[in-house]
């Protein structure tokens, strides 16, 4: 069995151990991302919800930034939202501004009752970049 090959964005890593997970596993050329939150340094919720979406995509371009991807490298995207009919409008203008043109990544969105104290979580499948 190969071991995993954990990536975790600088000064953030205890923050995965206290809950026992990796921020992303590599597996051959994909990067497989753990949801990622609008959390503080800390760890504790940004309570303004466009404040916490946009945290949870800077949150997440550090740990693709940690594995040597970007944005662009993302091919797989899901996202988990507490009041999808809400929140919408406020998550499209930051997902527009992080995928502005075509070709998009699949994306799905699903509505949940309960993220930890979050309102809006992302996942992303992302190909590695082919080594120069």
């Amino acid at each position: 069995m190969t071991k995993r090959d954990a990536i975790f964005p600088a000064g953030r890593q205890a923050l995965y151990e206290i809950n026992s997970y990796s921020a992303a596993i590599r597996s051959g050329d994909l990067l497989f991302v753990s949801g990622q939150v609008g959390s503080r340094e800390d760890g504790s919720p940004e309570p303004a919800f466009d404040k916490q979406v946009q945290l949870a995509f800077d949150n997440l371009a550090a740990v693709l930034k940690a594995a040597g991807c970007t944005f662009d490298d993302i091919v797989d995207v899901t996202s988990f939202h507490t009041d999808p009919a809400n929140q919408f409008d406020t998550v499209n203008a930051v997902r527009t501004r992080i995928f502005p043109a075509a070709p998009y990544p699949n994306w799905t969105a699903v509505g949940v009752n309960w993220l930890a104290g979050f309102d809006f979580e992302i996942k992303v499948i992302a190909r590695l970049p082919q080594a120069a």
